[in-house]
């Protein structure tokens, strides 16, 4: 990485491969046969998949040993971290003094001939500067996706949907794990300033609300000595994450009438609990509906902001409902003025979907069938089978897919910029697109 410093060591490991070695397997090939030359042992430092990308911490040491050459004693050994040479040994050890992106290449070359191999290296930054920026553009990211799905300069902060209350009421963390994914992506996000949020929920449909019926989050949080595992559990990973907070996506609520209540009041004890656990300075959010529920909530004024799910109507999913646009200007509009009603506008983050509602099957009338003929599907994905709609609401796919275009959400931020709001969310980041049709992008630029 431009500018990073770094501590390289290298040593000579001075030994042939083959005995054959010491008769000069060259001189043998050399009459008019040239003779490419060859890394032996290199599995064990090099992986078979050119894409992975080895995650280490400041100061981790990485060897490159155990290589061996042909032409031995004769081949000419480079060593490259992002293009310059730092040793010409055969054999290295690499360890960063600070966070940063580096690819280690091994080169080896004879007669004019050269055999490469290289290792991509992501060392975690251990401090950050955060970006300045007025107001939140926050963008959610799927625990399947990855850091290459977010245009860091669109956006202002990252909610990482990792954690997930399973029906055992354990929190599963399982898919930021492998390869040390969750730690790469907050390492990531710093080096551009961006904060990341460990955003944890229940068991979510595609439009980022709970299944029906499902209560994993509310019984974890209705019970007391449940709550208080939850928050060490969530201090302690963002900690060893180096993230900067929690979002609490507790969207439990179209569970049973009668706990819904309790669902409700026990978001307000788990946040006055964090933030007593977490520090004035962590960040902290809260995922709140638009529906009938929204009065039911206790003093969120711990929060740093509240995520206002402004978007997906309801009224046009189910037996009998006529298609049509379920994310709404009006709608949205009329969400945000809900919760400006109890909190000040700069207090308040509004979301907008970036994913289709999809219908599949019709009844004989033309409106939806019933509970399973419509899904949802990423606005990425409307503009890879309909390339034109991005400026519009309505694509031709299935039996018609009704979303949000760059109209829409021009005119949506453009209420929230002219209205004193803190920010948008965009659910999800790796549902959009980047470049000129871009939503998260679009809301940026408007925002900023």
């Amino acid at each position: 990485m431009k500018g990073s410093t770094y501590l390289l060591l290298a040593f000579l490991t001075g030994c042939c491969f083959f005995a054959a070695c010491k008769k000069d397997e060259a001189d043998t090939q050399a009459d008019g046969r040239p003779f490419t030359p060859r890394i032996f042992n290199e599995v064990s430092v090099f992986p078979e998949s050119p894409d992975s990308v080895r995650v280490m911490s400041v100061g981790e040491t990485l060897p490159f040993t155990g290589l061996q050459y042909s032409p031995g004693g004769k081949a000419k050994i480079s060593w490259k971290v992002n293009d310059a040479e730092v040793s010409t040994a055969d054999s290295f050890l690499f360890k960063a003094a600070e966070g940063g992106a580096f690819r280690i290449r091994l080169e080896v070359s004879y007669g004019g001939f050269t055999t490469s191999r290289y290792r991509d290296v992501f060392v975690i930054p251990d401090t950050y500067k955060k970006k300045d920026a007025a107001g939140v553009v926050l963008a959610y990211l799927n625990d399947t996706a990855g850091y290459k799905y977010i245009d860091w300069s669109t956006i202002t902060h990252l909610a990482y949907k990792v954690a997930t209350i399973n029906a055992a009421g354990v929190v599963d963390v399982s898919k930021g794990e492998a390869y040390r994914k969750a730690e790469e992506l907050t390492g990531r996000a710093h080096l551009n300033g961006v904060p990341v949020l460990l955003s944890i929920s229940g068991a979510l449909s595609g439009d980022g609300w709970s299944v029906s019926q499902s209560n994993n989050f509310g019984a974890v949080i209705t019970d007391a000595a449940k709550r208080a595992t939850l928050v060490k559990f969530i201090t302690s990973y963002i900690a060893a994450k180096k993230m900067d907070g929690v979002d609490i996506m507790m969207t439990d609520i179209n569970a049973s009438a009668a706990i819904i209540n309790d669902n409700i009041a026990a978001t307000g004890l788990l946040l006055n609990e964090l933030r007593a656990a977490l520090g004035a300075n962590a960040i902290i959010s809260v995922t709140v509906p638009t529906n009938q529920y929204y009065s039911r909530y206790p003093d969120l004024s711990a929060a740093t902001w509240l995520n206002v799910h402004a978007f997906e109507d309801g009224q046009h999913v189910g037996p009998g409902k006529v298609p049509g646009q379920p994310s709404g200007y009006n709608y949205f509009v009329t969400g945000a003025q809900l919760w400006k009603a109890k909190y000040p506008a700069s207090k308040l983050v509004i979301g907008m979907p970036a994913f289709g509602l999809r219908y599949n099957q019709l009844d004989a009338d033309g409106n939806n069938l019933g509970w399973t003929s419509y899904n949802y599907i990423p606005y990425k994905d409307i503009l890879a089978a309909v390339p034109t709609a991005a400026d519009k609401e309505y694509a031709d796919i299935s039996k018609g897919v009704y979303f949000n275009g760059l109209p829409l959400v021009t005119q949506k931020a453009t209420y929230l910029k002219q209205n004193g709001f803190l920010g948008a969310y965009i659910w999800t980041g790796d549902y959009d697109v980047k470049g000129a049709n871009s939503l998260t992008a679009t809301i940026f630029n408007l925002l900023k």
